[in-house]
Parts: structure tokens; sequence; C-alpha cells
């Protein structure tokens, strides 16, 4: 899912879609990407995988586990209001 505006809550109260934002200045040489998803682990938990870096590379990729897919989700919701304060659509 991108974000136009201010980031989408589905009607659980949290975000499930995964999140694509991009943050392009070329009068700074800057394309970046930041890609946030939700993703089950073996062990049952949920992680919130974040996936950045300069557009057109592969980046960087963290994991973040919870034990509640609510509290995952609210964590995604989070990072994605973060990003856009920060100049990422």
């Amino acid at each position: 899912m991108s974000l136009d505006g201010p980031a989408r809550i589905g009607e659980t109260g949290f975000m499930t879609e995964p999140v694509h934002m991009t943050r392009v200045d070329a009068a700074l040489n800057m394309a970046r990407f930041y890609d946030i998803s939700l993703q089950p682990t073996l062990f049952g938990e949920v992680a919130v995988r974040r996936q950045w870096g300069r557009i057109g590379t592969v980046g960087q990729v963290l994991l973040q586990t919870f034990d509640d897919g609510a509290v995952a989700a609210r964590a995604q919701a989070r990072l994605a209001q973060v990003k856009q304060r920060r100049g990422y659509r």
C-alpha cells in the first residue's frame, strides 16, 4: 500500500497491508525507498520487516518480532507516520 496522505488504518484499528514509500529530491541527489510489511515467523510471532535504501538497490533489511499481531501492526503504522513526517510519500 502506498500512502498519499496520513497513514491509512484498517477496520480493525491497525494497518496490515505492506507500505511502500519513496523520497525523491533531485536538488539533494536523493532517491530513497522505505518498505514496511508484516510477516509471520516460524515460531508463531509476527515480524515487522523494514527494508530501505537508494531506489534501484536492494538496500538493507531489519526484522523486529512481536508476540502479538496487533502490537506489530501498531508498530508498522507508527513507523509509516514517522517516515511521512520525514518527507516520504
